[in-house]
């Protein structure tokens, strides 16, 4: 059985329509020193538990997601669309 993703805009759907893109980390503003964006280009953690990620539905609505999934058992515990995590932050 496939496992599906509760695309907020689709609904349930496989998760082979989905890219997922990475970490959904806050961006640094534009004068940042150069140490921070380094940071933020080149260096991850690696968790353990609920981590949000940029997911790309590419075979559906084609929207940009954030999916808070658990790294240890790969269940999906929400998502969201890109651009409501965006509005929030402002």
């Amino acid at each position: 059985m496939a496992s599906l993703v509760p695309c907020p805009h689709c609904g349930q759907r496989p998760k082979e329509e989905f890219t997922v893109k990475g970490a959904a980390l806050a961006r640094p503003t534009a004068d940042a020193s150069p140490e921070t964006w380094f940071d933020y280009v080149y260096l991850r953690d690696n968790p353990r538990g609920l981590y949000d990620e940029y997911w790309h539905h590419t075979s559906g609505c084609r929207r940009w997601l954030v999916v808070t999934r658990d790294t240890a058992t790969h269940e999906i515990e929400g998502v969201r669309d890109a651009s409501a995590k965006k509005e929030a932050a402002e």
